[in-house]
């Protein structure tokens, strides 16, 4: 799961170094808040899909801080806004692909505004984040980034956007890309004007994979760790070269 459900209620604890939960220490820690619940109540829900705790190899439920989150979330959708089951699993399979969950009151998942802020370009910090696991249709891809099914086309036929490998899902990378081409197309730069920009990416990602396939191929655990930070480190000094190139550049143009 990539993000868990956060509702307005206090986090729960495990218990001192142990990382997971009995479903009867899940009880004694939702009853607090929903004291109607119990154990069956909790198994039902995992029956139903909509919590699924690990076991352990004698069978017994393991529950984590995601699990009683979930489980949090499902009792207050059902308490305090009377939602079925069915409509909750879509907020949960919301969540899961990493966009934020529908307002218990209504509306639809939305892509976390991070993601689509004016200003998010990429800089330094973004290479320092782990990757996003954000998944999106194709058609919240188009509402998210500002694009028809033609742009998209455009951009995918330009090789710019792409599902990931093995999914029908678009990722946050995918979901930048678009909305950054679709600011552009608001100059008069169309999708094939970017296919430089593609190239240019791969060329860089080919230098930087010279420079870290030596440590990958280290035979200490440090190595691939060693690796990804200095990939990361090649990418944004990369990023901030590339856009001082293009200010210096136009500057003698626009006369400063």
């Amino acid at each position: 799961m990539t993000a868990s459900p956060q509702p307005a209620h206090r986090q729960p604890a495990t218990p001192r170094g142990r990382p997971f939960l009995s479903i009867g220490e899940v009880l004694a820690q939702l009853r607090g808040d929903f004291p109607d619940v119990t154990i069956s109540k909790i198994r039902f829900l995992e029956a139903e899909g909509l919590v699924r705790p690990q076991r352990t190899p004698s069978g017994y439920r393991k529950f984590s801080r995601d699990d009683v989150g979930r489980l949090r979330y499902v009792l207050t959708a059902q308490r305090d806004h009377y939602l079925p089951l069915r409509v909750i699993k879509e907020h949960l399979d919301a969540i899961d692909r990493g966009l934020e969950p529908p307002a218990l009151t209504g509306g639809g998942p939305r892509v976390p505004r991070a993601l689509v802020a004016a200003e998010g370009l990429p800089g330094p910090d973004t290479f320092r984040r782990e990757p996003t696991e954000l998944r999106l249709s194709r058609s919240e891809l188009m509402d998210a980034a500002g694009l028809d099914e033609a742009g998209l086309g455009k951009l995918e036929d330009a090789g710019l956007v792409s599902t990931r490998p093995g999914s029908s899902h678009y990722d946050g990378d995918a979901l930048l890309i678009a909305k950054s081409a679709a600011e552009l197309a608001r100059f008069g730069i169309e999708p094939r004007h970017l296919r430089s920009f593609r190239a240019a990416a791969d060329r860089e990602v080919g230098l930087i994979e010279q420079v870290v396939t030596p440590m990958v191929r280290q035979r200490h655990p440090e190595g691939r760790a060693r690796a990804e930070e200095v990939a990361r480190e090649i990418a944004a000094l990369s990023v901030t070269l590339h856009a001082t190139l293009v200010k210096a550049g136009l500057r003698p143009g626009l006369g400063r």
